[in-house]
């Protein structure tokens, strides 16, 4: 991804991350509550194989899409 569009999305991730805060189901794994920031990060990862950084240009409105139904629907 190019560097302006990988900080675009970066952008984007944290305003997501920002509007999950105390939204996500609460999980044995994290007593102290969830990182809702990681947890989009981890999202993007695992459904595009790689990091943000390093997803096609092509993409860049997929991956805005995924994230806005991750906001849409916390899990």
């Amino acid at each position: 991804m190019s560097p302006e569009n990988a900080k675009l999305l970066f952008a984007y991730m944290q305003q997501a991350g920002q509007e999950l805060v105390g939204r996500l189901p609460e999980s044995i794994r994290h007593p102290n509550g969830r990182n809702p920031y990681a947890h989009v990060a981890i999202c993007v990862k695992d459904k595009f194989g790689c990091t943000y950084k390093e997803i096609d240009d092509s993409l860049l409105e997929e991956v805005k899409r995924y994230i806005d139904q991750l906001v849409e629907n916390p899990t």
